[in-house]
């Protein structure tokens, strides 16, 4: 009997677009980031999946830094400040912080900023220097260089970049996730410190500042079931706590504190439940997760060892019960997914993108 983890749902090819080779985002507004090595392309969504547009807006990006669309530019958060530029590439604002640490050949913010659904606020995070430090001294744990404390997370204003509210957060991030809500109620904020892993804060942006309602360690936020306060987290085993390296999906309900539902991935993998031994080399390593209009989870795996895209797994999962449905089926091989809100994806492809939805 075929178990709900290996029944085929095929993916239906809605069309392919032949691009540069890159990655791509959704943004508000119906529109597409797409992001070719040093340069960030803003398309409307539906004319990028016809083929052939030329973008809204182009602006180069500098090394170490990544940008999201604005509604008349992009916002790029970069090595020393945070900046939101025209269409043409003219700074409109500028927010400086210091240098962020690591990130040879050059330091790199560790993320995008991420834009609130009605485009009037920017949320990003940037790097503190320890107060020692900032004094004009050396901190002791740090011989070699500047020391580091908290990050900070800023929430500015889109318009004008205004600092309206800053808060610390018990980081030193090496990557940053960021998920509103869909009606801009809440922030979701994961990141990651090395060491340490994922930490992640449930925030609520209120006109007296930033309010952390609750959080979860180890898991990285999806995004938030629309309708609802529940939000939806990916866990990777990392070998930081090897008794208690585990991939799982969970759902959480911000008012508490434990996850109020929890699945295994072990068994999309084909291995018993419980911590995973990656000393053993031989499982698959859950990439990545993304939710498919609310409804639907796409889970991502790939070969510890590589692979090549075509060997990637994706499986779909419902969004409310977080147990499989099926595992997807494809007619070309496969790469990163972007879902484009609506229920339908996209994949990367060696010749562009391959746009995908269900039966």
């Amino acid at each position: 009997m075929t178990s709900p983890a290996e029944t085929p749902i095929d993916a239906v090819l809605v069309g392919t677009v032949d691009a540069a080779p890159g990655s791509a985002a959704v943004a508000a507004g119906a529109r597409l980031a797409v992001r070719h090595a040093g340069r960030l392309e803003v398309y409307d969504t539906d004319a990028f999946l016809r083929g052939g547009s030329a973008p809204r807006c182009a602006v180069e990006v500098p090394p170490g830094a990544d940008g999201t669309p604005l509604a008349d530019g992009v916002v790029l958060a970069g090595p020393t400040c945070v900046r939101a530029v025209d269409s043409t590439g003219n700074v409109r604002w500028e927010v400086p912080h210091p240098t962020w640490h690591g990130g040879p050949p050059h330091p790199q913010a560790p993320d995008a900023p991420a834009v609130s659904p009605d485009g009037t606020l920017v949320s990003a995070v940037v790097p503190a220097l320890a107060e020692s430090a900032s004094n004009g001294t050396r901190p002791p744990h740090s011989p070699g260089g500047p020391g580091y404390g908290r990050d900070v997370l800023l929430l500015l204003d889109a318009a004008t970049g205004r600092i309206r509210s800053a808060r610390p957060v018990n980081s030193r991030a090496s990557v940053v996730t960021q998920r509103w809500h869909p009606d801009g109620s809440l922030l979701a904020l994961s990141c990651w410190t090395a060491w340490y892993g994922w930490s992640t804060w449930w925030i609520e942006p209120r006109h007296d500042g930033l309010h952390i309602r609750g959080g979860t360690r180890m898991r990285e936020v999806i995004g938030f079931l629309p309708g609802s306060a529940r939000a939806l987290t990916l866990r990777r085993a990392e070998l930081l706590a090897p008794e208690d390296d585990r991939d799982e999906l969970a759902a959480h309900d911000i008012t508490g504190d434990e996850p109020v539902a929890v699945y295994d991935l072990a068994a999309l993998a084909g291995r018993r439940a419980g911590p995973v031994d990656l000393r053993e080399g031989s499982d698959e390593v859950f990439e990545d997760a993304q939710l498919l209009a609310g409804r639907h989870v796409l889970v991502a795996a790939r070969p510890r060892g590589g692979g090549g895209a075509g060997a990637h797994r994706h499986w779909l999962c419902d969004a409310a019960t977080l147990h499989p449905l099926g595992r997807l089926r494809y007619p070309v091989p496969v790469g990163r997914v972007t879902p484009l809100g609506d229920g339908s994806w996209l994949t990367v492809g060696p010749r562009g993108f391959h746009h995908w939805s269900l039966p």
